[in-house]
């Protein structure tokens, strides 16, 4: 009896610490979704933020594009009115007509007759109202930006999350509020929401040389996630090519960029034709005038667009393609001695097609290509991209060459002939 009133005092005593360890549970379960519910609400201000800034982003392009309508509607608008009073100026002249014509009065019908010769109207002229595409790009190619910059952001945080579940030799990690805490709340308000606008307006070259230097700063563990980011940039580089590539001539349209040629950067014996559309070389000097931007040595003419930023597409016809190239340079390029043709300097690249070989040059080394036959070459230039894509148009477009750089200055589109018969029209 002595044993078992000894056992029903140990049960007993187990049966409330049991009951107390449920509270316990029951009180830290509690303060769990407590926390989670704080963190959640913080990560929902935080990504509310991103969400505002790219909203803000979102409305400036769409007030550039509607306030460049308007400014182009406003134009029509004019035009219009001014077409409307040329057309009630010739009906009312015509109802003169008519009226004189009615004149029974011979002497009258003389002095009428006189006066309305006198009179005269000039056609109707519609002048060239276009919008600005270069703006219009602009603005496009921002919201393109801020996407490779968010693609990038995200893919690297995805990748050292991966590489830190593998890194061998650490211990289970740390609980979900740690991280959080972490991620979230150690930041001030102010230098967060500055450091977003500024993401907003980098591109992921601008991007990846920031976080490289962050990087250095770091313990040891700074060279695999700059290699990571590396390979992250050079893989988003290679499908934004992807891309492109994969897109139809009329999309790429939709980057049409009008290219016309600059005078005053034409070899003496290029010919320019067709409002500056049509190049060819005469036999004879044109007799130019001197002019510091003017190519002496080689048959060479700039377009006289450059470009900065954006996307931008063109296309160049090859009448004759026997002895000719096509490509971009900076205006820097040397205009004078052997360094002034296209693709011999590091100021410039371009495709040449020299008889039936064709050739991708830059700072004066060529990589022979594969010779695809083509009549019209398309070029698509990536300003922030950092590349220059030449492609053969056709039902489908076929790759010729790709050039890969971070450009440093505006560029020009550029053009050679090797001799009379070689014809380029844009």
């Amino acid at each position: 009896q002595s044993v078992l009133k000894k056992k029903l005092m140990e049960l007993h005593n187990q049966s409330e610490k049991t009951a107390q360890a449920m509270n316990t549970v029951k009180t830290n379960q509690s303060q769990a979704a407590e926390t989670a519910s704080r963190k959640k609400d913080l990560l929902r201000s935080e990504f509310s933020e991103i969400k505002a800034l790219i909203e803000e982003k979102e409305n400036q392009a769409l007030k550039v594009i509607a306030e460049e309508e308007k400014r182009i509607c406003n134009k029509f608008d004019y035009v219009y009115g001014i077409l409307g009073s040329k057309k009630n100026e010739i009906q009312s002249l015509r109802d003169q007509i008519e009226m004189a014509l009615t004149e029974g009065d011979d002497i009258l019908f003389l002095k009428r007759a006189a006066a309305l010769q006198r009179m005269s109207t000039k056609d109707a002229f519609v002048p060239v109202i276009e919008m600005d595409q270069n703006l219009i790009h602009s603005a496009y190619q921002s919201a393109i930006s801020l996407k490779d910059v968010v693609k990038l952001s995200v893919t690297q945080c995805t990748e050292k999350k991966a590489e830190a579940k593998l890194t061998p030799g650490k211990t289970k990690p740390p609980p979900a509020t740690s991280t959080n805490k972490t991620c979230v709340e150690k930041k001030p308000p102010g230098p967060k929401h500055t450091h977003k606008e500024k993401i907003l307006h980098q591109t992921p070259a601008t991007l990846q040389v920031e976080v490289d230097t962050k990087e250095k700063k770091k313990p040891a563990k700074a060279a695999p996630t700059t290699g990571t980011l590396n390979a992250a940039a050079a893989t988003a580089t290679k499908d934004l090519i992807s891309i492109f590539l994969k897109k139809s001539r009329e999309e790429l349209l939709q980057y049409a960029a009008h290219i016309t040629l600059d005078y005053n950067t034409a070899h003496n014996k290029v010919i320019l034709s067709e409002r500056y559309t049509k190049m060819s070389v005469s036999d004879t000097p044109l007799n130019y005038n001197q002019c510091p931007q003017r190519f002496t040595d080689c048959f060479q003419v700039l377009g006289f667009q450059c470009f900065k930023r954006g996307i931008h597409y063109w296309e160049v016809e090859l009448q004759q393609n026997n002895f000719c190239g096509i490509g971009i340079c900076y205006s820097s390029m040397v205009r004078q001695g052997p360094e002034s043709r296209l693709g011999r300097n590091s100021s410039s690249w371009c495709i040449e097609w020299f008889n039936s070989k064709i050739s991708s040059w830059h700072n004066d080394v060529e990589k022979c290509l594969p010779n695809v036959k083509a009549t019209k070459i398309g070029v698509l230039l990536h300003c922030e991209g950092g590349f220059v894509i030449f492609m053969a148009v056709g039902e489908k477009h076929n790759l010729i060459y790709k050039f890969k750089t971070q450009f440093t200055e505006a560029l020009y589109p550029a053009f050679w002939l090797f001799s009379s018969g070689a014809v380029l029209s844009l």
